[in-house]
């Protein structure tokens, strides 16, 4: 049996129905973002450059290239030869449940032997599908500062988006003293970010305890934690002030995408001390035609631009023909854009083909983000 001060267990089965054809093939944190990275390699970098090396990470939509993607963590560091590493936790039909996760809780619930087989002291529970970039060892040292039982990080929202969350109050020493999951009026707009480390021994009895609660929902914001502040016990908040992203529609993808550029960019890919890792193949160096042009974007590797972009995210491996021009978009891996054809806010599924000289998506500036799936073709008379 190993030993470990923390582990962490990432949920990263999420379907993100609100992302439509981008996430139609594919789970939501396996979503392409940034040109080079998925949605999974923030929390993923989190871990290892947090010093938390025993990863579990919890599948259940349409996984496979989730799994191919993460492997045995090695792009993360995450692959301990000695013990800890990132291991694959898919859900599984027993003799008690059926082989889907029920709800949050229900996912560590089905994963308790992994928990177990490495009998850390903490459990660190993270959600796959956020862009954030967080220290999980200096949130593990105010958990450890208050004696919780709980630690819940947490981070003010803006007030008319407060009921999209779990809405907490708290006393001046960061103690919970209520807590409501997606209140229709809202107490305070202090949210929960999904983000918990529990006592390993706690967390196993209550989920023991929730799995046999047959009026349960077997989730954490709705039965879990109401629960543990009910019995008393010490609840806690860590409150982070960094850049945080849940990118659960369209025009909060695009809008993040858009993020990531600028001189002084809301979210710097570039900060050397805390790097954001991936898996992403080795290819060859962007090329840029001499009379292509580029202005405040991204460029993957692999990528052949002959035209114009502007202000986009241009992914490993895509193709932009002469004349033709990029603008506001996002292009994921694999797009072809040819010859003459106009793009503006608009989002290109993986392997996406924009045929010759057509116009896609807010040309006249007055249509919300135009967006095309995965391995669509998009001729004219289609845009």
């Amino acid at each position: 049996m190993s030993k470990t001060e923390c582990i962490a267990m990432l949920l990263a089965g999420g379907r993100g129905s609100r992302l439509g054809v981008l996430t139609s093939k594919i789970a939501k944190p396996a979503v392409s973002f940034g040109a080079k990275y998925r949605i999974i390699d923030f929390v993923l970098s989190n871990c290892a450059n947090s010093g938390i090396d025993t990863v579990g990470v919890l599948t259940q939509y349409r996984p496979y290239l989730l799994h191919s993607y993460v492997g045995n963590g090695s792009a993360w560091d995450l692959d301990n030869i000695n013990g800890g590493g990132i291991s694959i936790l898919p859900p599984y039909e027993t003799q008690t449940s059926s082989a889907w996760y029920a709800g949050t809780a229900d996912a560590i619930t089905q994963n308790i032997g992994f928990i177990e087989q490495n009998d850390p002291d903490y459990v660190l529970i993270l959600s796959g599908d956020q862009l954030y970039r967080m220290d999980y060892q200096k949130m593990l040292d105010v958990h450890k500062k208050h004696n919780a039982d709980l630690t819940i990080a947490v981070m003010p929202v803006a007030w008319e988006e407060a009921s999209r969350f779990g809405i907490m109050t708290q006393d001046e020493d960061g103690k919970i003293l209520n807590f409501s999951e997606k209140p229709e009026k809202p107490e305070s707009n202090l949210a929960s970010m999904g983000i918990y480390i529990f006592n390993t021994k706690l967390l196993v009895e209550t989920l023991k305890a929730d799995a046999i609660d047959q009026t349960s929902e077997h989730d954490f914001g709705k039965n879990i934690i109401p629960k543990l502040l009910a019995d008393g016990k010490q609840l806690y908040t860590y409150q982070f002030n960094g850049f945080w992203r849940d990118v659960g529609t369209i025009s909060s993808y695009h809008e993040t995408s858009m993020d990531l550029l600028g001189s002084h960019p809301a979210l710097d890919l570039f900060t050397p001390d805390f790097p954001i890792l991936s898996n992403s193949s080795t290819r060859p160096p962007a090329y840029v035609g001499s009379n292509a042009h580029i202005d405040d974007c991204f460029v993957g590797n692999g990528a052949q631009v002959l035209g114009t972009i502007r202000h986009s995210i241009v992914s490993t491996d895509t193709f932009i023909g002469e004349r033709a021009v990029i603008e506001d978009s996002v292009l994921l891996p694999g797009c072809t854009v040819k010859a003459g054809a106009h793009i503006v806010r608009a989002i290109l599924g993986e392997h996406s083909v924009v045929e010759e000289d057509v116009a896609l998506g807010s040309i006249d500036m007055t249509r919300d983000t135009a967006v095309i799936g995965d391995d669509v073709v998009v001729g004219k008379g289609e845009e």
